[in-house]
């Protein structure tokens, strides 16, 4: 197993002091391994699981050459391309109903949408352009179609053989209809991932409890909870651990022998009352880094072990928008690579700043923004008013986060900015 400081010495401009983004992101990637298990699930209760092998299809798709539409089966090698032409009705084909005779030259079949094209035709025209006869005839314009039109062939979409799907994949629900067509009932998925978290400090009281002088209700772990549910892991909610190191170490080796990753927000930064650093090093291999972005600063990363368990530590800032930016900067897509799953990077919108927004060179900053259609029609983004990292309502009001980059600048109104849609994320 790779030591810590032995993965730090291959990322470019490693500084504990002042961590990059780009940096840190690229640390945590050489961190994580996968979780190796691997089950059988009911195809309904595959949904956001992680694909373990190969989907690979038994069958052609669709496994014959079948009609796009409704309308009339024909060899175009029968039509004149100068003069209307005149052909009688053999017979109808019907979705799961062939027809099975035989169709002589100058004659058509009537054909519904996915129903298998009779032997020898290779051509549809659609019903509107025909005209039907009361003797038994179709008749159609000169040039109306051309030989191969409307007609799907087996194996268009896939091949027998064929990966549909690859391990790795987020199954999503599209991704369960094609799992469906091609047979399956169930699917080989990565067992889930198991995270702990617990919120550290004295002053936080869970809802439901009386706050005391100075003491402040703890959102963060329902924050962690939620996003950790959007992201299709097993939460393990552990609840407010007290600002003391033997309620820290009890809590922290707890959390390390029932789950492969513990998440901690608070008692990262350096303070009187801070043990979490003192207990996490005497636990395992970890490291404290001052991050250049804002807001998110402290993090805190690495091993811990427990009675021969041992589970990756992401150490998060206590402050409620902090932890959320940094579960999404870092955390987020470590998980998702300990679950199994191809990376995917996040689609990033430009957008037009309504708002000059000061920033110095030198860190990754995270504004709360509100994206939406200016009057031209282009995408345009606000700020949602006070962006200080304890104001967790600026986080509700957003639906995205602006990103300025290490080396962004002061940023115009009017300016284009990346823009992180919270749609389908938080």
């Amino acid at each position: 197993m790779t030591r810590l400081h032995d993965i730090a010495a291959h990322i470019d401009g490693y500084d504990t002091e002042s961590l990059s983004v780009a940096a840190a992101q690229a640390f945590i990637a050489q961190l994580v391994g996968r979780v190796g298990e691997v089950e059988r699930v009911p195809l309904k209760s595959a949904l956001g699981r992680v694909l373990a092998s190969d989907i690979v299809s038994p069958i052609h798709v669709p496994a014959h050459d079948n009609s796009a539409m409704d309308g009339y089966a024909l060899r175009a090698g029968d039509l004149d391309t100068d003069k209307p032409n005149h052909l009688r009705v053999a017979g109808k084909a019907l979705a799961g109903q062939p027809f099975d005779g035989h169709v002589a030259a100058g004659m058509c079949v009537r054909i519904m949408t996915g129903a298998v094209m009779p032997p020898g035709l290779d051509t549809v025209v659609p019903q509107e352009l025909v005209h039907l006869g009361d003797d038994g005839t179709v008749t159609l314009p000169a040039g109306v179609v051309r030989a191969g039109d409307n007609r799907r062939l087996a194996g268009e979409d896939l091949r027998c053989g064929e990966a549909a799907l690859s391990s790795g994949r987020l199954l999503r629900p599209a991704d369960l209809g094609l799992i469906a067509s091609l047979g399956f009932a169930d699917v080989p998925v990565v067992r889930p991932l198991r995270v702990a978290f617990f919120s550290t400090g004295s002053e936080l009281r869970s809802v439901g409890q009386a706050l005391d002088a100075g003491c402040l209700y703890d959102s963060n772990r329902y924050t962690l909870w939620g996003m950790l549910v959007r992201l299709g892991v097993e939460p393990i909610d552990m609840g407010i651990v007290r600002d003391d190191a033997a309620s820290l170490e009890a809590a922290l080796r707890q959390a390390t022998e029932c789950a492969d990753a513990v998440i901690t927000s608070g008692g990262v930064s350096v303070g009187e009352a801070d043990h979490t650093r003192a207990v996490m090093a005497n636990l395992g291999e970890v490291l404290f880094w001052k991050l250049a972005m804002r807001p998110g600063r402290p993090l805190a990363v690495g091993r811990i072990e427990s009675r021969g368990h041992q589970a990756i530590l992401f150490g998060l800032p206590g402050n409620p928008v902090a932890v959320m930016v940094t579960f999404y900067a870092f955390v987020r897509d470590a998980l998702l690579a300990m679950s199994g799953a191809s990376a995917s990077a996040l689609p990033m919108l430009r957008a037009a700043t309504t708002t000059a927004m000061r920033k110095r060179p030198g860190r990754t900053e995270y504004q709360r923004g509100i994206v939406s259609r200016s009057p031209d029609g282009r995408w345009q983004v606000a700020l949602t008013g006070s962006q200080g990292s304890g104001i967790l309502r600026s986080m509700s009001l957003a639906n995205g986060l602006i990103v300025l980059p290490h080396d962004q600048g002061h940023v115009e109104a009017g300016d284009d900015v990346d823009v992180l849609p919270f749609d389908g994320l938080v």
